[in-house]
């Protein structure tokens, strides 16, 4: 979502040079976004604090002369580096009492700029901007050559009728559409003649394995085999996704594709799949959104009341 910031200041100052300071991890998406012209890596992990590496940092930053830092996070940590870098024009939302750190200082109007990436796009506009502002879809760049080698390490066969299931969420169980109805919509379309190919992390492997098991292992099962990089250049193979609220639906709806996102205990008007093509299915009971991660009241009808026959239909 952060990409939409980054389009936003180009569509603005086609000849601004982006950098972006964050975790290593996501180096490999960076480098897709044909709008960032370096990556910079945050030496700390979420929830470290460590001011002596921030203002070390925030130093050595200097010498790149940066005209404008944007601060995402709203924490009061993650606005020293930019303090320390003395840069000039520091912006952010208010966050954490972050005056004095942040000179630019926003408030957040959340009514207003309901969606995450509302607030990310608003922070890169004048603060007399009128909001909430149009946003720029986000858009991965993947070239042949990348599909190429990534099809061969695997030793794929090109096909235009590919479905990827996405399983997992790392947030909880009451974000998780079941393994056994995933493994329903596997098995028809793979009779109709489909190659399925499973996505997510080493932590996503059971789903998984359940649903190629209860598909008579026909899927390509990729969870935990592949990096970052080589999940997202897979993607770009496939045409249709289906899959949870989560980081790949974020990837998918970024590479432009077919995608049928399955919403139980989050809320598809803050963080939406940010692209036409996406269908949402979320059944808005009257307990969801709740924002949790196992079902308070223990059965998860938000997602287990979504039939496969529902996904099947509309792919």
């Amino acid at each position: 979502m952060a990409q939409s910031l980054f389009i936003t200041l180009k569509n603005i100052q086609p000849d601004c040079q982006i950098d972006v300071l964050a975790p290593s991890w996501s180096f490999s998406l960076l480098e897709r976004m044909p709008e960032v012209a370096k990556a910079i890596a945050m030496p700390l992990s979420h929830g470290q604090f460590g001011l002596l590496d921030r203002i070390k940092l925030g130093r050595k930053l200097r010498a790149e002369a940066y005209d404008q830092a944007i601060v995402l996070p709203n924490s009061w940590k993650s606005a020293l580096i930019p303090y320390f870098a003395s840069i000039p024009l520091r912006t952010g939302y208010t966050g954490e009492c972050r005056w004095g750190l942040l000179n630019d200082a926003r408030k957040l109007d959340k009514s207003l700029l309901a969606m995450t990436v509302q607030r990310f796009a608003a922070l890169g506009l004048p603060v007399t901007a009128q909001l909430p502002p149009e946003y720029p879809a986000p858009g991965l760049v993947i070239s042949g050559n990348q599909q190429k080698a990534v099809a061969e390490k695997f030793n794929l066969t090109r096909s235009e009728n590919i479905l990827a299931l996405c399983p997992g969420a790392e947030y909880g169980a009451a974000k998780r559409w079941p393994a056994s109805y995933y493994a329903e919509v596997a098995r028809y379309k793979i009779a109709e003649g489909w190659q399925v190919w499973l996505f997510g992390s080493g932590k996503d492997k059971p789903a998984a394995e359940q649903i190629n098991n209860e598909a008579f292992g026909a899927c390509i099962d990729f969870t935990g085999r592949t990096s970052l990089a080589e999940a997202v250049d897979l993607m770009s193979l496939v045409n249709t996704v289906v899959t949870n609220d989560s980081g790949l639906m974020h990837v998918a709806a970024a590479l432009d594709k077919k995608i049928i996102a399955l919403y139980g205990s989050s809320d598809p008007n803050f963080t939406p799949p940010l692209n036409p093509n996406a269908r949402i299915i979320s059944l808005n009971f009257d307990c969801s959104p709740c924002f949790k991660r196992e079902c308070p009241l223990g059965h998860t009808r938000c997602l287990t009341d979504i039939k496969p026959d529902q996904v099947i239909n509309i792919i």
